[in-house]
């Protein structure tokens, strides 16, 4: 909902200047850019923060297939610049409004040769950053086209420290690198797609200069349109775009008037202020579902982790001896321990109602997952077949006696094109049987076979996904996909995706390392909210299943377990440990049934990517606040001043700490509990374990 609103127009019509027009520039507050255009009419841009350089001069531009493309030489023909200061407030979200506060820089471009057709570049210049797209007008000489790839480039003035994960056109879920630029080398690591590029990585981008500048690259509204990997120069520090291809080669197929995603700059010299920023939000359309209401933030256990620990099963039987090439479900064997049965969800039900969670998700209710990883038949699931000791009907009504929701799970296996076929029933089934959420999921390769998780043909088919499930007030989060953009400003039904190295990880591979936590905030999560699935307690795996978890454990104390609910944010939070382990510390568990999922205000105390990160959120509609502090493979101490709650009220603080001797790799689960009054005027200073964390739970006390 807008608020206020006021435009200005401060210049109109400029006349072509070709390679003679003098630099157009656009400013807030200390950021500032300029567009020109080089000797041979190439367009340009350069962004700076006060007199600091954040990016030099820079190429843009892009290659149509035809060979005729925006690459240069061009003229310009007019532009104009506009204020525009409005607030908003999300439907869910981080804060409770939001303020969209830029100057608009549109600087209109012609080829002066044949067939002479037109290009406009819109900046938008932040107080913390800059945003900028390309937007193709209607004109005769532009109808249908193919990029085939873009020209832009973000040349950097020094070999900045970089915290990057390769650029694979198929996946996210990789552990982040620290190195100079220089130093990216992204091969020989699998199963990237590297072909010619040795050194591409993915957005978003942080980066962190020697002289105290924090700057992010991503992009914002990714809608029909490929996502954007970056090209590292390692010797002349320049980054240039690689749109991800499509199963021809292209890039993108578009038809005028259209536009690409914004490209987004933030820049700041303190890293918290990075955190805090909602360029990227701003970039983005406002919802376009009439009604939101429906829409719930909310927190879940499932079926789930117990088959990543070995304990049960998502397929219902025995592959040992089955033929996977049309296989009759009837007469499939039981295997005997699979997880998706009546009665182990009917005991998560239990749980959830228990613990006034809202939702059960089960995982590996319907018939296919015998068959689904191999990826090559195109019709696995039909998402509405159950397996038979799975009694949907007889759930739905336990569920509902409980005050308790059923989440939906899809897996597509990839098969893109067998899973639009079978969404209309599949949601109707849903509606039918009272869901209304669903998590889907794309592991493997995509079908239609060449097409990339993260080109335009999948970007469409999320963006598709998001607009169906809106449409039948259903909301979704999504797994395997590409990673996010802002676009739950469009679609707040979109509550999260993954699309990154989530918690899962730590139960079947060497698992995240202590900074992983510590570095996804400035990273994945600029661009949205992650599932990244919290709240693991039995650190040590083996207790699941001796045999097959060797070894195996979560790379965190029990503690910054619970600070995950808050530095790492979702609308959709998941308990993700087994009731069993919950059920043996019902005392840190307090902290997961209190924490809110939906905030009024955000405050980021304390961040270094890297190293460490404290955040404080106040719940929704409540005067309670939430802390959250987290740290990398290094002990620290960190000293927080609560001069952000109310002054004149007291609280009781609930802080949740590492124990004495605790650590993520000797000693994870010990930690204490204790209680203190506090106000606006106290400090707290929180012990933090390698590999810990601490959360604290602030409410005001009843006078």
């Amino acid at each position: 909902m807008k608020n206020s609103l006021i435009v200005v127009l401060l210049a109109a019509g400029l006349p072509a200047l070709a390679q003679n027009t003098a630099p157009l520039t656009a400013r807030l507050d200390k950021v500032s850019l300029t567009f020109a255009l080089s000797p041979d009419g190439r367009p340009t841009y350069a962004v700076q923060l006060g007199p600091k350089p954040v990016i030099n001069t820079s190429r843009l531009g892009l290659e149509l297939a035809d060979g005729k493309g925006f690459d240069g030489p061009l003229e310009v023909t007019g532009s104009e610049t506009k204020n525009v200061d409005e607030s908003w407030n999300p439907v869910w979200g981080e804060v409770k409004t939001i303020r969209n506060h830029y100057q608009q820089l549109t600087v209109h471009l012609r080829q002066p040769q044949a067939p002479g057709r037109r290009l406009d570049v819109v900046f938008r210049v932040f107080a913390d950053g800059v945003g900028f797209r390309y937007e193709f007008p209607q004109q005769p000489n532009l109808t249908y086209f193919v990029v085939q790839q873009e020209k832009t480039e973000f040349n950097l003035p020094a070999n900045h420290k970089a915290f990057w994960i390769p650029g694979d056109y198929d996946s996210n879920e990789y552990t982040y690198s620290t190195t100079r630029l220089s130093e990216v080398n992204t091969t020989p690591i699998e199963p990237i797609q590297l072909k010619a590029a040795a050194q591409r990585i993915q957005t978003p981008l942080m980066l962190k200069s020697d002289d105290g500048l924090y700057v992010n690259i991503h992009e914002a509204a990714l809608v029909n349109y490929p996502a954007m990997m970056l090209n590292v120069n390692t010797k002349s520090f320049s980054l240039s775009s690689q749109l991800v291809p499509s199963a021809t080669g292209a890039a993108a197929y578009l038809q005028a008037p259209e536009h690409t995603p914004w490209r987004t700059i933030i820049v700041s010299d303190k890293a918290p202020e990075v955190l805090g920023s909602k360029l990227i939000l701003n970039l983005n359309e406002p919802t376009k579902f009439p009604t939101t209401d429906w829409i719930k933030p909310q927190k879940f256990v499932g079926v789930w982790w117990e088959m990543h620990v070995n304990k049960a099963s998502w397929n219902y039987a025995d592959t040992s001896n089955i033929k996977l090439v049309g296989t009759d479900w009837s007469k499939l064997k039981a295997n005997g321990h699979h997880g998706a049965n009546t009665a182990n969800v009917k005991r998560y039900i239990d749980f959830a109602a228990k613990h006034g969670l809202q939702s059960v998700l089960v995982e590996g209710w319907n018939v296919g997952w015998e068959d689904w990883a191999n990826n090559w038949k195109e019709e696995v699931f039909d998402f509405v077949t159950p397996y038979p000791d799975f009694n949907v009907q007889e759930l739905q009504t336990y569920a509902a006696s409980k005050g308790v929701k059923l989440m939906m799970h899809h897996e597509t296996s990839s098969s893109v094109t067998n899973y639009e076929r079978r969404q209309d029933a599949a949601y109707r089934f849903m509606k039918q049987y009272g869901y209304d959420a669903v998590k889907t999921g794309y592991v493997g390769r995509i079908i239609p076979r060449g097409e990339h998780h993260d080109g335009q043909w999948m970007v469409n088919h999320y963006n598709r996904t998001a607009q169906k499930t809106g449409e039948n007030q259903l909301m979704v989060d999504m797994h395997e996909s590409v990673r996010p953009t802002g676009l739950h400003r469009t679609y707040p039904n979109w509550l999260a995706s993954e699309a990154a190295r989530g918690n899962e990880f730590n139960a079947w591979s060497t698992g995240n390392p202590p900074e992983h936590e510590t570095i996804l905030p400035f990273t994945r999560l600029m661009g949205g909210p992650m599932d990244y699935t919290p709240g693991i307690f039995q650190i040590k795996l083996e207790g699941w299943n001796p045999e097959r978890n060797q070894g195996k454990q979560v790379h965190t104390t029990l503690a910054k377990q619970l600070a995950l609910y808050v530095t790492m944010y979702s609308p959709v939070q998941m308990a993700a440990d087994l009731p069993e382990a919950y059920e043996q510390h019902l005392d840190a568990f307090q902290f997961i049934k209190d924490v809110a999922v939906d905030w009024d205000d955000t405050r980021i105390l304390l961040a270094e990517p890297g190293d460490y990160l404290t955040t404080a959120r106040k719940a929704k509609g409540t005067e309670e606040w939430y802390v959250g502090s987290i740290t990398d493979e290094k002990a620290r101490t960190q000293t927080i001043t609560l001069d952000f709650l109310t002054p004149g009220t007291t609280y009781e603080a609930t802080i949740y700490a590492d124990g004495k001797g605790a650590s993520w790799d000797k000693n994870p689960q010990a930690y204490q509990i204790r209680r203190q009054k506090v106000s606006n005027k106290s400090t707290l200073k929180l012990q933090l374990a390698a590999g810990g964390g601490a959360a604290i739970s602030l409410k005001p006390v009843n006078k």
